[in-house]
């Protein structure tokens, strides 16, 4: 069987005949210590990105078989995207700069977090009128000025990768990316803001959500009529935190749940059955919404910061409910004795089937590289 076979049989509940040890990429930090270390070039820390060539050499390196989030990416968000501009310069070296959403945010010296929010220019329908809305609308540009991952390569859209994609003859995993449907939203208006613009202007608080549903609905529509073929279909939210939802369940599934279900039909009556979500924290007041709307396997499964599993939520849904990632990565700083215990953790979970382990989320600064190395044996072993 190719790895794209066993993605498919695995998370289908067909059978398969070894589990592909798969990762969700690294943080920048990770590669420029790795890089520092002699295990990697420092051009390969400079150039990789996920499911790109670089990202190809790594996983061998590693041991892994691939990257999950190798994904055909249209663009869904602001178009054209707001100039990086520095509003203040502090005595601290800090800056108040407006980033590509039109967030206003600050940037420390040496920080590796996200940024501070500070202030949002989309408070009003004046300001969606006029600086959010034409950055919001379908061209087809947003897909042709893409590439595609061809056999190891990067591939213009308009000079071959298409024709690739509508063959789909390839021995790997690789879907679509349907966008976001909230998450970017919550990004240029922040958590508060739009908390408010829910409570005070329902109206235009609907219309932002559906513009920017409309859009990736369009995206998706115009690239499987082009007849490229997919794996699975994939969106990206990150909407939650460690207490649960940045948005209230049930708003979220009458604003929202509608367009999961048009995007989900649009790509079930192209033959793909795989939905994948991304969202962080912890998401189990909005499963309901995502899995009676079409979206069916969660990515990935924060064991490591929330201690979320694939198994109570499989109690509680049925089979219909798929994952991948779910592997406490935090193993990757400690020992082979840790990493052991981990994997030994593991095996029950992919006893219930429909379940692919990851590690839960970027591998981090703290990763060994000769930790993962062993990772990536140890999984062979247990589940070849």
């Amino acid at each position: 069987m190719t790895n794209r076979e066993r993605v498919r049989a695995i998370l289908n509940y067909a059978p398969y005949d070894t589990m592909p040890i798969v990762h969700f990429g690294f943080w920048t930090d990770t590669l420029e210590k790795w890089a520092a270390e002699g295990h990697i070039s420092q051009e390969e820390a400079d150039s990789w990105g996920d499911g790109n060539p670089v990202d190809i050499v790594l996983s061998a390196k590693l041991g892994f078989d691939f990257n999950y989030y190798s994904c055909f990416s249209p663009h869904t968000g602001l178009s054209p995207e707001f100039e990086r501009e520095v509003i203040e310069e502090l005595p601290d070296g800090g800056k108040k700069v407006r980033n590509a959403w039109g967030v206003i945010e600050l940037e420390k010296p040496g920080a590796t977090s996200i940024p501070a929010e500070i202030d949002h220019l989309l408070k009003t329908r004046r300001d969606w009128e006029e600086h959010y809305k034409h950055r919001l609308q379908f061209d087809p540009g947003r897909i042709t000025q893409y590439k595609v991952l061809v056999n190891g390569e990067m591939v213009p859209w308009t000079e071959g990768g298409l024709e690739f994609l509508q063959k789909g003859d390839r021995d790997y995993n690789y879907g679509l990316h349907c966008g976001s449907l909230f998450g970017e939203v919550r990004n240029i208006l922040g958590v508060t803001g739009a908390s408010y613009l829910f409570a005070e202007d329902d109206a235009l608080f609907t219309e932002i959500i559906d513009t920017r549903a409309e859009l990736s609905y369009q995206a998706v529509k115009t690239v499987l009529e082009s007849g490229a073929k997919f794996d699975f279909a994939h969106f990206w939210e990150d909407i939650c935190f460690k207490n649960g939802p940045l948005i209230i369940p049930s708003v979220f599934e009458e604003k929202v749940g509608p367009h999961y279900r048009r995007i989900t039909g649009l790509v079930n009556s192209y033959g793909i059955n795989i939905v994948s979500l991304d969202c962080d924290g912890c998401i189990d007041a909005l499963l309901p919404t995502w899995l009676h709307n079409g979206v069916n396997t969660m990515f990935p499964i924060e064991v490591g910061t929330w201690d979320a599993s694939i198994a109570p939520w499989r109690k509680q849904y049925g089979r219909e409910l798929r994952g991948v990632g779910g592997m406490n990565k935090v193993v990757f700083a400690r020992d082979r004795a840790a990493i052991d215990a981990e994997v030994e953790r593991l095996k029950p979970l992919v006893d219930l089937g429909g379940y692919i382990p990851c590690p839960d989320h970027r591998l981090a600064p703290d990763a060994k590289w000769h930790n993962v190395r062993y990772y990536c044996d140890r999984m062979r072993n247990a589940f070849g």
